[in-house]
């Protein structure tokens, strides 16, 4: 697959996507980073518009931040030790047992996962931890939360990808072909506006494809219902996402085969 094949559902929004989409909690990386056996580089896969590559940078001396949507990474935040470059999962050609850590943030469900994950255990250097990462539903207030839970589930429910069933399923069914770690508990945190809410929830896929589809924007179906749940509308209100995490590290077994 060629980043001219690959399904890209995001594309189409990046500018919002780098706009709207919060940023993870740095005690998250730094939890991460004290996994890794070595700081030489972590490999951010999927990584967008760069949250997670940026945030990686404070523990790694480099990061390479691939994703297959060029227009993404248009959009991707600049630091000095993050390499962006366009690349599908699975074909990213990252050098054998060069990267202390890999990341995938938001994007996992998305993947050719046989074909990453042979990649992942090929590029992860001894003892190099693996960490797939992804919010749930985002939380507010049980009113605005109802509001929400409407648009994601009568209006959006057909045009949801069949990949986010493994997000729903927090990633549970997902084959993980590592020595696994339990993970403390994370969540992401933001204090936003209506605005802010209804411009994160356009950047949802089903949103775009519903777009797409019928020229209609879905949120604007239930911005009425959002704003008498929000109340002030002058005023902003925290947000909460808990996090999905499973981490690993490369097999011993495998090591040793390929010794």
């Amino acid at each position: 697959m060629s980043p001219a094949d690959f399904v890209d559902h995001f594309s189409g929004g990046a500018a919002d996507y780098a706009r709207y989409r919060p940023d993870y909690p740095e005690a998250l990386f730094e939890w991460l980073a004290s996994l890794a056996a070595a700081h030489r580089r972590a490999w951010d896969v999927g990584t967008g518009s760069g949250q997670a590559a940026v945030a990686l940078a404070r523990w790694f001396d480099e990061i390479v931040a691939t994703d297959a949507s060029a227009n993404q990474l248009a959009h991707a935040r600049p630091h000095p030790r993050v390499l962006y470059r366009v690349a599908v999962a699975g074909q990213s050609g990252m050098a054998p047992s060069s990267v202390d850590l890999v990341t995938i943030a938001q994007a996992l469900h998305w993947f050719d996962l046989p074909a990453f994950w042979r990649e992942v255990r090929e590029a992860l250097a001894p003892n190099g931890v693996v960490a797939a990462i992804s919010y749930q539903r985002l939380r507010v207030t049980p009113e605005v939360d109802a509001v929400v839970e409407r648009l994601y589930t009568e209006v959006l429910g057909p045009w949801w990808p069949p990949e986010r069933q493994l997000v729903e399923d927090r990633y549970r069914s997902v084959p993980f072909p590592f020595r696994e770690i339990a993970p403390p508990a994370f969540s992401v945190s933001a204090v936003w506006t209506l605005p802010d809410l209804t411009g994160y929830l356009a950047t949802w896929s089903a949103a775009q494809r519903y777009r797409e589809a019928t020229g209609e924007d879905p949120v604007a179906l239930v911005r009425p219902a959002l704003a008498a749940a929000w109340g002030d509308l002058a005023a902003s209100q925290p947000v909460t996402w808990p996090l999905i995490v499973r981490v690993g590290r490369r097999p011993p077994r495998w090591l040793r085969r390929r010794q």
